[in-house]
């Protein structure tokens, strides 16, 4: 047996003497979704368990290096247990934006107190993070963005607000851009600050959505104070760090268009499509797209762990993925009829259909508008002249 059946064959067997049985049924709402955090809330002791096992083996980040909280696996090693997974349809025992987004830029742009200190709790889901990236005049146009930092000898002087950051107000920490050289060009003069949102000055303010959801917020800094080695790569660099994670962030957003643990819109609908030939056929090339979706992801995900991803491939998978996850909510709408559009009920229950769908509309914006990424594939993977 070669060492990567023999990891296959091990790791099959840890997976099924700890994932919990609660912990391989589909995800109905958001409560079951595990943050951690530091007052963490678990839906039940299932989670917690499935939560805490990940992280004392290093699984909730395998492919990070040992000393900083990860499983040290190579990436063979990491798309098995991922294979694994998926088979037993375990769900992932950690969401978090510190892996995600920050880890990444972490590992690539931290120091090494900074890689230690941060990167440990994160994988041990101790710390739950926000972004504080879009304001209210710099979305689309990020490197526009005012928020002041003020260098104060002995700590950073923070001034400003930032828009729909994500969990805001349940988060612990923020990694966030701010200007540090109002007189510098708008690409430069920026820097990339971890502060806690317990500091004073910080404060949040949900924003309801048309779905009925507040997942987004304002966020305000009046005079926070921080610490001088929370300064993340080179200062008026932050730039860079901000491009780096946004990548990681476009390949998070992307997931969403392998949908659940289900590779068929047409086995979940089931007789609903059996008397509309029509919706059966959008239901069948949807599947179709989804399963091509699939494979694209599996092997964006080989070269960018072999380190042969094109930089401007998170934009094309940002597109299709959202693209593919507004097209299955729009399907689920046709297929519930009348019955999908109703409101008022329990939101985990008849109104979630109509909740979703309209939640969806955001896909194409959050993360860079669909119009920026088509805009980055044009230019950088196709070549396209003028773009």
């Amino acid at each position: 047996m070669s060492d990567l059946e023999s990891f296959r064959s091990e790791t099959r067997a840890w997976l099924e003497a700890n994932c919990p049985p609660e912990m391989r049924e589909p995800m109905r709402d958001e409560s079951d979704a595990c943050w951690g955090g530091r007052n963490p809330v678990f839906k039940n002791e299932a989670q917690k368990q499935w939560m805490e096992v990940m992280a004392a083996r290093g699984w909730t980040v395998p492919d990070w290096p040992t000393e900083y909280g990860g499983g040290g696996l190579s990436p063979a090693e990491t798309k098995i247990l991922r294979q694994e997974m998926a088979r037993i349809n375990a769900r992932n025992p950690l969401m978090s934006f510190g892996i995600s987004m920050l880890g990444p830029a972490l590992l690539k742009y931290g120091n090494e107190a900074q890689k230690k200190h941060y990167l440990n709790q994160i994988a041990r889901g101790e710390i739950r993070w926000c972004q504080g990236y879009s304001e209210p005049g710099a979305g689309s146009d990020l490197a526009s963005l005012q928020t002041r930092c003020e260098d104060k000898g002995d700590h950073w002087l923070v001034n400003g607000q930032k828009i729909w950051t994500s969990y805001a107000d349940k988060a612990d920490w923020i990694f966030c851009l701010v200007r540090t050289d109002p007189a510098a060009p708008k690409h430069q003069g920026i820097s990339f600050l971890l502060f806690d949102m317990a500091s004073p000055g910080v404060s949040t303010k949900p924003i309801l959505l048309i779905s009925g959801y507040s997942p987004f917020c304002e966020t305000f800094f009046d005079d926070v104070q921080v610490p001088k080695d929370q300064l993340v790569g080179t200062l008026n660099k932050g730039w860079d760090v901000a491009k780096y994670l946004l990548g990681h962030e476009r390949e998070m957003i992307s997931g969403m268009g392998l949908g659940g643990q289900s590779d068929s819109l047409g086995e979940a609908f089931g007789e609903v499509l059996a008397d509309d030939p029509l919706l059966r056929a959008e239901v069948a090339r949807f599947d179709v797209d989804q399963l091509a979706f699939r494979a694209m992801s599996e092997k964006f995900i080989d070269e960018l762990k072999a380190g042969r991803a094109h930089p401007a491939q998170p934009s094309m998978m940002k597109y299709a993925g959202t693209e593919l996850n507004k097209a299955r909510h729009e399907l689920a709408m046709a297929a519930g009829g009348s019955n999908a559009l109703e409101w008022e009920s329990d939101r985990s229950k008849k109104g979630k259909a109509a909740r979703e769908w309209l939640r969806t509309k955001a896909n194409s914006i959050e993360g860079g508008t669909s119009e920026i990424q088509l805009g980055i594939v044009a230019k950088r993977i196709l070549d396209l002249p003028g773009a």
